[in-house]
């Protein structure tokens, strides 16, 4: 198994939408230092891309509560009119549509968002609970030589 001498030249940090993970790799208590294996840069680096989902998923989540509420307005202000065909936009065009048609796709439109950001919840709960284990992996290796935290 390879081993890295020098415990800087192996720590890879992750950047993403000008959020940084950076694994701060110092020596050790006693002047020894903890040698990184190549299992524990690869769990770092598994970490640091696990840390760039999340981000992602975070944004995608509020993207996906956003465009719920932007239907839930737009379902109740159909509700208060009186207008049997109202505009509705499709792509780039708005078109005359029976208000009828709308309200189901309105409706439709809610739930495929609701399944998407259920979706979305769910593999956020999951890149937490890989990134949890993966801390106590590493902090349980090199304790207070790794920070693993946002700053």
């Amino acid at each position: 198994m390879s081993r890295f001498k020098s415990e800087r030249a192996a720590i890879v940090v992750h950047r993403s939408s000008g959020r940084s993970i950076q694994p701060n790799m110092q020596q050790g208590t006693g002047g020894s230092e903890t040698e990184v294996t190549w299992e524990d840069q690869q769990n770092i680096n598994k970490f640091g891309r696990l840390n760039n989902r999340f981000h992602e998923l975070e944004d995608e989540i509020k993207v996906a509560k956003e465009a719920i509420d932007n239907l839930e307005d737009a379902s109740n202000e159909l509700i208060l009119t009186d207008e049997e065909v109202v505009r509705f936009q499709i792509g780039e065009v708005f078109a005359h549509v029976p208000k009828e048609e709308v309200e189901t796709r309105i409706e439709e439109m809610k739930e495929v968002n609701s399944k998407n950001l259920e979706k979305l919840e769910e593999e956020k709960e999951s890149v937490v609970a890989q990134m949890a284990e993966l801390k106590k992996i590493l902090y349980g290796k090199f304790k207070d030589s790794i920070n693993l935290e946002e700053d």
